[in-house]
């Protein structure tokens, strides 16, 4: 009978530490703790599924296995038309799903972020795709409302979850025109979720797609401890993104060098005139591609998270599946060290879409060798 109420009480314990907002350490900073995770994208975001399609792509098992694997938390994509629709009513479904992965992430001990990554004021690649002229976010007051609102209301379902295991990513990759736009909108946001969740972990981005290159000029509300400081990293374009149609560089189909200068010049005179013009810019024809470049491109993020004493994580890196397997393997290995070296956290793009290395529907792994690379080359079971 003891056991069974010793037990009852572990339980019980258990299902208030998951529950509890509150918990905290001596110093007021959360045990939000991360290192290496994936984007459980293309599902709550950026997909058309609905239905079964949708509720059975991803499931328990599958944070099972990214446990398994030695990942310690995930970073998940949500888009507004999924949550809401035109008029702003909820869409119940998704509010589900996304529940139902913050407890299945709990149970198998991995954090989460919740990454609000499309919404309908602000689309991040609209510039690649004929949009821009839906982006208002930086021109509308009401539609920074409108953003502040999303998040209340996600915080109204979300704000029972512990602090030090579910994060908030107000938003991703934006693109303002100039970077005080998107430096005022932080201060408007963290007031409006500090009113209502004084003590979340907010992970806060840098303008134009999340740019190394515009982290210093990032303003990072000042004393709170509860920030991570987040940047993405591609480059170079041309290899992680090669072949890709939504981006202009995916227009070259020429061999592409790495480590070195990306592009010959036989293979550059080979090209089109619009082709030729592309690979113009970015250092394509000139700049030495290295683990050094690596490390010069993250100076100035490094630099911000040091001078406010906040953790620094790179949310999306990675490379795009049709890219050459070994080209892939020797730019991820200097990702990887590079993020040792500078105690950055990471999420790879992604865990099972056109960047993954798990294959959903024959349920194996696409890219062994990858994931391998990524859990520093722990064996791997069927």
């Amino acid at each position: 009978m003891k056991k069974i109420f010793s037990m009852l009480a572990l339980v019980a314990t258990m299902a208030l530490t998951a529950c509890s907002p509150k918990t905290e350490t001596t110093d007021g900073v959360n045990n939000f703790r991360i290192k290496r995770g994936t984007n459980v994208s293309h599902w709550l975001s950026q997909s058309e599924a609905r239905g079964d399609a949708r509720r059975l792509h991803i499931q328990e098992d599958d944070f099972e296995r990214l446990a398994q694997l030695g990942f310690d938390f995930v970073r998940i994509p949500i888009d507004e038309q999924q949550f809401w629709d035109e008029e702003g009513n909820k869409l119940p479904e998704a509010w589900d799903l996304l529940t139902k992965a913050l407890d299945q992430a709990r149970k198998h001990n991995l954090r989460a972020i919740v990454d609000l990554h499309i919404i309908r004021s602000h689309y991040f690649n609209a510039v690649n795709e004929g949009g821009e002229d839906t982006n208002t976010l930086f021109t509308s007051e009401k539609s920074q409302q409108d953003l502040i609102n999303l998040w209340q209301q996600l915080s109204e379902v979300l704000h029972e979850y512990s602090n030090d295991w579910v994060a908030y990513e107000f938003m991703n990759e934006p693109v303002a025109d100039d970077h005080e736009q998107w430096n005022r909108l932080i201060a408007k946001v963290h007031k409006a979720l500090r009113e209502i969740e004084p003590q979340r972990t907010l992970v806060i981005g840098s303008n134009r797609w999340q740019g190394y290159e515009t982290m210093k000029y990032l303003r990072v509300p000042e004393g709170d401890k509860n920030i991570i400081l987040s940047f993405h990293y591609y480059n170079p374009m041309l290899l992680t993104h090669y072949g890709a149609w939504w981006t202009p560089i995916g227009q070259y189909k020429g061999k592409v060098n790495y480590p070195g200068i990306l592009v010959s010049k036989e293979d550059y005179e080979a090209q089109t005139p619009e082709v030729k013009k592309l690979l113009e810019q970015d250092g394509y024809l000139t700049q030495v591609w290295d683990i050094n470049k690596i490390r010069e491109d993250f100076k100035d993020a490094i630099a911000v998270a040091k001078k406010y004493d906040l953790q620094l994580f790179c949310g999306e890196w990675g490379v795009y599946e049709p890219v050459d397997r070994e080209l892939a393997y020797r730019w991820t290995r200097d990702m990887l060290t590079v993020f040792d070296e500078f105690g950055i956290a990471w999420t790879t793009w992604c865990y099972d879409a056109d960047f993954g290395f798990w294959d959903q529907q024959r349920h194996t792994y696409k890219d062994r060798p990858l994931v391998e690379l990524l859990m520093e080359g722990k064996a791997l079971g069927e």
